[in-house]
């Protein structure tokens, strides 16, 4: 058993104590760090593309692209404070960054709906995924995205639903219940509102949303008490039950989502995928843990997740099947994985290890082994829910990745070029 196996396994005996497992864990990364001969911060031909001021800069989750489809533009959310927890009504600063001026910060508006994990959701919206953005906000007392053309910074719309995911074509967007996320997982909601189902373990009421991006029209796809009636459990009696991690697939016609329950401190997570209209569910994954999840295509998606004949891999599924195959047998660690825009790459990352060291790894679905392309040390300051994990990204030509970092004692944005890199 390697050390990664060791860790998955404490990590499974202390889930039911949240604070114990938190506080061995310190004691175990502490003493990490402390024996190690290796207190290095960084490895790799890394490149910061924020700047160095008194701003933290990132982006959020590794399933969009920060860049246009120039690849000259990146967005970013700059805050002065990501080492705890944005107070409700907190505002962050969505900014534009130029490669080819890189002290050119443009800023783009003021966000006051946003976490450390995943910003505020800002994206290119398509088709040309170059004269405008989305991202989610608060007014009015609600939630809310806001549709804004780049060059002069108009606002063409807000919409009544802050938008998970949205279609590549930029017809519709995916929403969720942001609230019940944000108290039953710290860093990936917002905090603005209270909770309205707190206290119910399965509200009968909405948990997911289809949003009209032309006419603002809500849809309710479904319900948690859907998903809880949808091939139940005898784990799912008496549990707390949430939903989180909405992706559309390439074609917008079925989207994924990760459905979990919470039972005496011990968690259960499936991967169901169903229609864009809410219909033929399919319960893709049901091994206890399912992980971070990616769509190389309308038919295939990569996770990490558990298999009960092989343990914890990243696996290729088939959806609408019983169909997979396990890759990289030596990957043996949770990490946001995603594939190049050409299909033929796979990059993923690691939380910190026991030295507090994050790593960046190149895969090819053909080769047994990953290379290694960087890593980084992850100060304790920044940890649990506001952690940074290196969300590694694409560029749209597929030859630079772009990760945010703390490892120079603030969190900023990094790229990672490809070219000179062997991938034979």
């Amino acid at each position: 058993m390697d050390f990664s196996q060791i860790e998955a396994a404490g990590k499974q005996l202390f889930e039911r104590y949240p604070r114990t497992r938190r506080i061995l864990k310190r004691v175990y990364h502490l003493a990490g760090r402390l024996f190690s001969r290796e207190h290095i911060r960084s490895r790799g031909h890394l490149f910061r593309i924020t700047p160095k001021d008194s701003w933290e800069y990132f982006y959020g989750y590794y399933d969009k692209s920060p860049w246009d489809a120039t690849d000259r533009y990146l967005l970013a959310l700059r805050a002065r404070c990501t080492w705890r927890q944005p107070a409700p009504g907190q505002s962050a600063v969505l900014v534009l960054l130029d490669m080819e001026n890189p002290d050119k910060v443009r800023r783009l508006a003021v966000t006051r709906a946003w976490n450390v994990q995943q910003g505020c959701m800002a994206q290119w919206l398509g088709p040309d995924n170059h004269s405008r953005i989305i991202y989610n906000d608060f007014r009015n007392g609600r939630y809310c995205s806001v549709i804004l053309q780049v060059k002069d910074r108009t606002e063409e719309k807000v919409l009544p639903l802050p938008v998970y995911d949205v279609s590549r074509d930029g017809h519709f967007a995916l929403s969720l219940d942001f609230s019940r996320l944000h108290r039953l997982r710290p860093g990936y909601g917002y905090s603005n509102l209270p909770d309205t189902t707190a206290g119910q373990l399965c509200p009968d009421s909405a948990c997911i949303w289809r949003m009209d991006l032309q006419t603002g029209k809500v849809t309710e796809l479904l319900r948690y008490t859907d998903l809880a009636s949808f091939m139940p459990s005898p784990s799912m009696e008496g549990a707390e039950h949430k939903v989180n991690h909405l992706m559309i697939r390439p074609d917008g016609k079925r989207f994924m989502l990760l459905h979990r329950w919470i039972k005496n401190g011990k968690k259960h997570t499936r991967l169901v995928t169903a229609d864009c209209d809410g219909q033929n569910l399919c319960n893709l994954s049901d091994d206890v843990f399912v992980s971070h999840c990616f769509w190389k295509n309308n038919e295939e998606i990569l996770s990490f997740l558990r298999k009960k004949a092989t343990g914890d891999h990243y696996c290729l599924l088939r959806d609408q099947s019983s169909v997979y195959r396990m890759l990289w047998p030596d990957l043996t660690r949770d990490g946001h994985c995603s594939y190049s825009p050409d299909g033929k790459l796979v990059i993923t990352d690691t939380y910190p290890d026991r030295k507090r060291l994050a790593s960046v790894y190149l895969c090819q679905e053909h080769e047994d082994k990953s290379q290694r392309i960087a890593q980084v040390y992850s100060p304790f300051r920044y940890d649990n829910d506001c952690r940074c994990d290196l969300h590694p990204r694409w560029n749209r030509r597929g030859d630079t990745i772009c990760i945010d970092s703390v490892h120079e004692g603030k969190r900023a944005m990094y790229l990672l070029p490809l070219r000179g890199l062997d991938l034979s």
